[in-house]
């Protein structure tokens, strides 16, 4: 939970894609999945793994999540799409961003091997949101420092309540 200084540290590189990366992808699946509302991301800092590794899943039927070793974006459109967003980390308050509609990005899939793909809309957003926790940043710094205070004073009367 904010404000706990793994979610403002960077990840570090995954060295090597091996069965015990793949069990902290199943397990940021399964959180992924069982967060309210369904999430549509998790980057491993949000449970703790200081790893470059995030998942994603922005598909209506579920169960396509992308699992990304090492994300980094390549290219970025110069349309934008705005969405509320929010995190896991900071329950209760979201905020609406704006963001490249479309992303390139290049990362180490579940084989260990680099791909290269093209994000969109939603996925575009989630995969977004994600390397900005990589890199320990969250989406609340990317708002005015007056609407950020005003969220953070908000999510500290809701956690004490």
């Amino acid at each position: 939970m904010w404000p706990d200084a793994r979610l403002r540290t960077p990840c570090e590189p995954v060295a090597v894609v091996d069965d015990a990366v793949r069990a902290i992808w199943a397990d940021m699946v399964d959180t992924m999945e069982a967060m309210p509302g369904q999430g549509v991301g998790l980057a491993a800092c949000q449970i703790g793994v200081m790893q470059r590794l995030a998942v994603v899943d922005a598909s209506e039927d579920r169960g396509q999540a992308v699992r990304m070793a090492n994300p980094v974006l390549i290219a970025r459109s110069e349309s934008f799409r705005a969405h509320e967003e929010a995190s896991p980390n900071l329950p209760g308050i979201w905020a609406r961003l704006e963001r490249p509609e479309t992303v390139e990005v290049r990362y180490i899939d579940e084989a260990g091997d680099e791909v290269q793909r093209l994000f969109e809309g939603l996925w575009s957003t989630s995969v977004q949101h994600q390397i900005d926790h990589l890199d320990g940043q969250v989406y609340i710094d990317r708002l005015s420092r007056t609407k950020r205070q005003m969220l953070l004073r908000r999510y500290q009367k809701l956690r004490k309540g």
